[in-house]
């Protein structure tokens, strides 16, 4: 590998985690309340609204159903509303964020479903108001399910990233495309493949950790 291709190498690592970092909180912005809100206005729950839990469940579905690529293509324009330009890392955070965040309100709504209705219970039965059962029982309840949530999300939104480099993203999955594919240099695209592999590994285990203390402490 020459110099120029591996001073190509670093700021296509950092575009990637640049994407990365900033789609996940976004996107985790975006779909934690719509989690939420698809658990407690379900039958049964705190918040009972049938017609409303159904508009979500089309509404989550339906962002669910695009391709990414297609999906990254479709919010061109707002793209360009956004951040001035559709080509480059910063324009590919607006439709990595808007892809997720229907993935995300799935798992954080798996998440909440998990703690037990009859701590729910017993909150309204202490005069507890909807506020502090989200609050202080549903999500500090499902936190090791929220976190294994959010790892899954930034693991899904860097396989995201590398497809969007497909048309103009940027990021290690540019790089492997463009000069390992295309140029047939395939120790950039080997490269580019294993450090996509290792950021994965290290962020799946990170978030493992963090999942394990906290059932630890509670224990």
């Amino acid at each position: 590998m020459d110099n120029n291709l591996l001073n190509l190498f670093f700021p296509a690592l950092w575009e990637t985690v640049y994407m990365v970092f900033f789609s996940s909180i976004f996107s985790i912005l975006l779909g934690f309340p719509l989690g939420i809100l698809a658990v407690i206005t379900d039958k049964g729950h705190i918040l009972e609204r049938p017609f409303t839990k159904k508009c979500l469940d089309i509404f989550i579905n339906v962002f669910r159903s695009f391709p990414f690529i297609i999906l990254m293509i479709l919010v061109f324009p707002l793209s360009r509303f956004i951040v001035g330009t559709t080509i480059g890392s910063t324009a590919t955070i607006v439709p990595l964020s808007i892809a997720a965040a229907p993935f995300v309100a799935r798992l954080i709504e798996g998440a909440i479903k998990e703690v037990d209705g009859g701590l729910i219970e017993l909150s309204k039965s202490l005069g507890a108001t909807n506020w502090e059962i989200i609050f202080k029982v549903l999500i500090p309840e499902a936190m090791p399910s929220l976190i294994h949530s959010f790892t899954i999300t930034v693991i899904s939104i860097i396989g995201y990233s590398a497809m969007a480099g497909a048309i103009g993203g940027g990021g290690l999955g540019d790089l492997a495309l463009r000069y390992g594919y295309q140029r047939f240099k395939t120790d950039i695209m080997i490269m580019a493949v294993v450090v996509i592999i290792i950021i994965v590994q290290l962020i799946q285990i990170f978030g493992d950790t963090i999942v394990k203390k906290i059932k630890k402490n509670r224990k």
